[in-house]
């Protein structure tokens, strides 16, 4: 009996002192999370709010397409007998590009010139007769007409023959196609793609209110998605004669010089055009953190026992060359925590200050809606 009371004790108190250890544990990990400057320190790196000049810019979207754009097809129905192409290849203006089959086309042409020359012999005999007296100068004339008419049928024959061959309308870059010879073909059949890309035209849309921005001549910045980080510049060819009353926008084209060739009909082209650059406060791209619409950073400020990081809501500008203008919530001289949001929270105690995030003068990259 005094046995089994013993272990009773014993078990008892052993959970009292866990339980006893476990709370003393959550309550200075509590202490540690909200203490208010009184807990761990969290060591971070820290910025200073500077100013920095913005570029504000009127960004569209716009499909590129070539300088001329083509797809060959043939206007009538027959059997293809040579290609005289390779894909991608470069050809020139009135190169042949496909033969189709052309023996009875042929065989007109022929029948057509013999034609012709018997009605140039019967010509030229009434005439001659007809210059004599000895015959009727109507049937001269007659043999004029006829001689007349068969010159036509022939250039008739050889026109039928010319639709038989196909051939480049301008100078550019065939695409790829599979049209093989023995191949029949019907009138309006895609044969293949024809471009040129020398220079690639962009056609965008842009809001009304800025038509006063809008000018031919005016440079213009390209940046397609399928080639990142890369921007091509060009300039406002044309702009519409009419704005659009349904979308009250109006239509421009601009144009880009593309000699190397990294620019491809079809693709999907944002296109920038300055409208001039003004200075406001900024901070690095790493310091802001979004939770839905709302963006916020952590100010650095004097806490009980030491510095701490308080969460300070913002308004957002435009996101521009890594750094994010703050139109509210922040004025130049304020220090802020610069990368690392995720190991603090909104009364941390924090340590080090160590300078970073990029220079306020940093150069680079593409703009973007930060908020």
């Amino acid at each position: 009996m005094i046995r089994r009371h013993f272990f009773l004790v014993v078990a008892l108190a052993a959970v009292v002192l866990m339980l006893g250890v476990g709370g003393f544990k959550l309550a200075f990990a509590k202490k540690e999370i909200t203490g208010g400057g009184g807990g761990r320190a969290t060591s971070v790196t820290q910025t200073v709010v500077a100013e920095r000049p913005f570029t504000d810019r009127i960004e569209v979207l716009g499909a590129a397409k070539g300088l001329q754009s083509v797809t060959i097809t043939s206007n009538t129905a027959e059997l293809i007998t040579a290609v005289r192409f390779t894909d991608g290849q470069a050809v020139s203006r009135g190169q042949v590009l496909v033969e189709l089959k052309a023996e009875a086309e042929d065989a007109g042409i022929a029948e057509a010139r013999a034609r012709l020359a018997q009605a140039e012999r019967d010509y030229k005999r009434w005439k001659t007769l007809a210059d004599q007296g000895i015959a009727p100068r109507a049937t001269a004339e007659q043999s004029l007409a006829a001689y007349e008419t068969a010159k036509a049928v022939v250039d008739s024959a050889r026109a039928n023959k010319l639709d038989r061959v196909i051939r480049a309308p301008f100078a550019g870059r065939v695409g790829i196609s599979d049209v093989a010879p023995g191949m029949l073909i019907s009138p309006g059949t895609a044969i293949v793609t024809l471009d040129d890309t020398s220079v690639i035209r962009v056609d965008f849309s842009v809001p009304d209110r800025y038509l006063e921005t809008l000018r031919i001549g005016l440079p213009i910045n390209a940046q397609p998605d399928a080639l990142p980080g890369e921007t091509f510049r060009g300039r406002i060819a044309q702009l519409d004669t009419r704005i659009d009353t349904t979308t009250r926008a109006i239509k421009a084209r601009a144009e880009f010089p593309n000699a190397n060739g990294r620019l491809k009909p079809g693709m999907l082209v944002k296109v920038a055009i300055d409208k001039g650059v003004r200075t406001g406060v900024a901070v690095p791209e790493a310091a802001v953190q979004f939770e839905g619409e709302q963006a916020s950073v952590y100010v650095i400020t004097k806490g009980p026992k030491g510095m701490i990081a308080r969460r300070t809501d913002v308004t957002t500008g435009i996101t521009q060359d890594s750094f994010v203008e703050i139109r509210s919530g922040l004025k130049k001289g304020d220090k802020i925590v610069a990368d690392g949001l995720n190991r603090i929270q909104d009364g941390a105690a924090i340590s080090g200050g160590k300078p970073g995030g990029p220079k306020p003068d940093g150069k680079g990259g593409a703009d973007r809606k930060a908020g």
